[in-house]
């Protein structure tokens, strides 16, 4: 009798079988020896959902896709002086508070306000604060509170004022070519996984500079070195675009826009804009009426500004004034716009609406960079 010989088929199977068993051979070895979870499937992984902290402006939280800042993320969120940087770091601060959370400011420019963060809505008598003479103890600080895992988030202002203690102990004039990038690149190896396990939210500000003989494209970079830019999950650059004033001609804030320019968790290259005041940081209900016209349920016609046929008031300014004193109608807007949110979720991902709870971004068009500019309400 002839032996049967096996078919190719056959021998696809063995093979595959073969590797299957030495795959999981491998993955229980790499789990005994580094810990359960040191390598699992994507799949498998009940984390995908990163947790996130709002921004304080619902435009914003929409434009990053997540609908705020990620934990277990480096943020690096860059500007000109006085756009707005560390008054966008306080309200993720406040926000993180007020869900239970334990926050930490190290104040390396050694210029924080306490009395306009506790009227932003920081609790700073539960905020810790640190002002590091120098680049490595700032790092070193936030390193062991990362490794603490017991707080949420941590917010650097900023990179620029980490000055090597090498610098510091020179003299005016000392050139220290590049030793604070190479500072930079070695803490953010240390801190990045860390970061990942303790699920704390890590914030870096930063400033920009300008390259000196730049002929096509912006001469524009941030502080600290490359390091920055790759180990960040979202790169925000922030910008003041106009001044708001009041119907005497007073300034009373300044109307801000913020493009991400890089995110790892959604489609980068949105942008928002919001309006900070002087007196209270970012307009919460500015920002409402922001995503309320962007989505058609405000209409604006003159001066005159509506919802569902309901005259709201004359002006951007005095519709802000009526829906801090009509919590109803706030309500309502807002309602309104997670309904269209959850409405759009589902359309993009081919499911039934969901709950207004589990709204989803929308798609918002880039807008041009207008000039600076005065609004006058």
């Amino acid at each position: 009798m002839a032996e049967k010989k096996n078919t190719p088929a056959a021998t696809s199977a063995s093979i595959a079988d073969a590797r299957a068993k030495n795959l999981g051979i491998a993955l229980g070895q790499i789990e005994k020896e580094y810990g359960k979870g040191a390598i699992m499937r994507l799949g498998d992984n009940s984390t995908v959902d990163v947790p996130v902290i709002s921004t304080g402006a619902l435009s914003l939280d929409i434009a990053l896709g997540i609908m705020g800042l990620p934990r277990g993320r480096i943020i690096e969120i860059f500007g000109p002086e006085s756009s707005g940087k560390t008054t966008l770091c306080m309200h993720v601060i406040a926000n993180a508070q007020k869900a239970g959370g334990v926050a930490a400011f190290i104040d390396a420019e050694h210029a924080v306000d306490p009395a306009y963060a506790k009227r932003i809505g920081v609790n700073i008598d539960n905020l810790l604060i640190a002002q590091p003479d120098c680049g490595e103890d700032a790092l070193n600080i936030v390193n062991t509170l990362i490794a603490s895992n017991a707080v949420d988030i941590i917010v650097i202002d900023s990179v620029a004022a980490l000055v090597p203690k090498a610098e510091i102990d020179g003299q005016v004039g000392d050139s220290f070519m590049g030793l604070q990038a190479r500072m930079m690149s070695q803490a953010l190896r240390k801190i990045t996984g860390a970061v990942s396990r303790s699920r704390t939210c890590c914030i870096f500000t930063n400033q920009i500079r300008e390259k000196i003989g730049v002929m096509f494209g912006s001469p524009e970079t941030t502080t600290g070195g490359n390091a920055m830019k790759f180990y960040s999950s979202i790169r925000m650059n922030i910008r003041k675009i106009q001044t708001i004033k009041d119907t005497s001609g007073e300034a009373i804030g300044a109307r801000a826009k913020v493009q991400v320019v890089k995110n790892k968790l959604a489609p980068p290259f949105k942008t928002a804009e919001f309006d900070i005041m002087w007196n209270e940081g970012i307009s919460r209900i500015g920002s409402i009426i922001d995503v309320g016209m962007d989505l058609g349920l405000i209409e604006k016609r003159g001066s005159w500004f509506s919802f569902e046929n309901e005259q709201l008031a004359q002006g951007r300014e005095a519709v802000k004034t009526y829906l801090q004193g009509n919590h109803d109608m706030e309500e309502r807007i807002l309602s309104k716009i997670k309904a269209v949110l959850a409405e759009r979720k589902a359309a993009s991902s081919g499911n039934s609406p969901a709950s207004p709870a589990e709204a989803a971004p929308a798609d918002r068009k880039e807008d041009p960079a207008p000039a600076d500019s005065a609004v006058k309400e």
